[in-house]
């Protein structure tokens, strides 16, 4: 039985929207519990080479905004959030910018933000890609005005948009003209950060946000901790039995993974806000589930290693956009699951899972930092389970490894 309190580290989605904002803003912003990892670190980088002047201490990093310059080239890693958010800055830097990253980022989709900065008045050289490598040769501004695009692979190229859209000279209307929009809430983050600064948006119609232009007013805040990367020490006290609380969950969010209070207690734990958090409660006895999470989808991995382990089928729905994320998520959870002898079925647009007795085995990560996760939720329940490549977790959380242990070792 499980007995212990975890602090997880800060947002990654907000922490890299407000630097971001912090890049453009008027005048310095401090932010204070920032998140320290591959994915924020990235971000930092690639705004300092446009110029911004960021100053990082343990508990805050400071952001005073400068004229956004031209550099030689920028490394976007695998990261999401900086190969779309940047892009949009360089087309208002003046000069040449160019961006690269890992062979995975090559393959993951950016063509309805590269096609939108172009409408937008952007230079930009994608070698008819329309994904990276790329050049974009800054003129110094954006007209602005009213863009479509499709955001159907990704909410992060609306959010891209949106981000910058008060330096451009029109303001900008984005219109989703997609079949479906992943990740909804996401977006909601965005333009409640936005509205904190100053910024007027109108999401009254559904698809349609209108940024008007502005000045991006300087904050001082607290990075909330990053729900999502809860899931797995949440899921530990539903495995093992006993209780993990969860420091400093905040009482009003804008972040998907606040919808894992409501996901877990359907799938049989008992959740309460106490004890300075939220504390989980489990019996180790776990249920099916059968639900869409087409607006929660990084949340995905966590559910289908509970469900693997769970009494009854579980349908995780509305996910075929995780097949674009750092790697092809349906595919890689159901050969990681199955090679431990489950029974997992990928189909285009969700996982249908049936419980089976799980043995021992390597659990290969596919260098994706939710598949390291999901690997050692199930390594808690099945002997002899070897996670490959755990630290693939320092992409947005830089000790998993150590809070994972921590929370073990209150065992009794």
């Amino acid at each position: 039985m499980l007995a212990a309190s975890v602090a997880i580290p800060s947002s990654k989605s907000v922490m890299n929207r407000a630097l971001v904002l912090g890049a453009l803003a008027t005048t310095p912003s401090t932010l204070y519990r920032p998140l320290y990892s591959r994915d924020s670190s990235l971000m930092v980088a690639g705004l300092r080479a446009m110029g911004t002047w960021i100053d990082e201490q343990p508990k805050s990093i400071s952001i005073s905004p400068r004229p956004l310059v031209a550099v030689n080239k920028i490394d976007v890693g695998n990261a999401g959030t900086v190969m779309r958010f940047l892009p949009p800055l360089a087309a208002l830097a003046l000069g040449d910018i160019a961006f690269d990253g890992d062979a995975r980022s090559h393959e993951r989709p950016l063509a309805p933000v590269i096609k939108a900065l172009i409408e937008l008045g952007a230079d930009i050289d994608h070698g008819g890609r329309f994904g990276l490598p790329l050049i974009i040769h800054g003129s110094g501004s954006l007209k602005g005005g009213e863009i479509s695009i499709d955001a159907s692979a990704s909410s992060q190229f609306v959010s891209a948009l949106l981000l910058a859209a008060p330096r451009m000279d029109k303001g900008l209307t984005v219109k989703n003209i997609g079949p479906s929009l992943p990740s909804a809430p996401h977006i909601d983050m965005t333009v409640g950060m936005l509205r904190e600064r100053g910024i007027k948006v109108d999401n009254s119609e559904p698809n349609v946000w209108k940024v008007s232009p502005g000045e991006i007013f300087a904050v001082k805040s607290i990075i909330e901790p990053d729900l999502s990367n809860a899931a797995p020490f949440m899921v530990a006290a539903m495995i093992a039995g006993g209780s993990v609380t969860i420091l400093d969950w905040p009482t009003k969010t804008t972040q998907p993974g606040d919808q894992l209070r409501g996901i877990f207690t359907q799938m049989g734990a008992n959740l309460e806000f106490a004890n300075g958090g939220l504390t989980v409660t489990g019996s180790g006895y776990i249920n099916g589930i059968d639900i869409d999470l087409n607006e929660v989808g990084e949340l995905t991995p966590s559910i289908a290693a509970l469900a693997a382990l769970a009494s009854s089928p579980s349908h995780l729905r509305g996910i075929g956009h995780l097949r674009l994320h750092e790697t092809d998520r349906l595919n890689a959870l159901a050969s990681e699951i199955n090679g431990l002898g489950g029974d997992v079925i990928a189909h285009a647009d969700s996982l249908e899972i049936k419980p089976r007795k799980l043995h021992g085995g390597t659990f290969h990560t596919y260098e994706d930092h939710r598949l390291a996760t999901a690997g050692a939720i199930i390594g808690l329940a099945v002997k002899d389970v070897y996670v490959e490549n755990i630290e693939t977790t320092k992409k947005t959380i830089p000790d998993f490894t150590s809070l994972w242990t921590s929370i073990l070792e209150t065992s009794n």
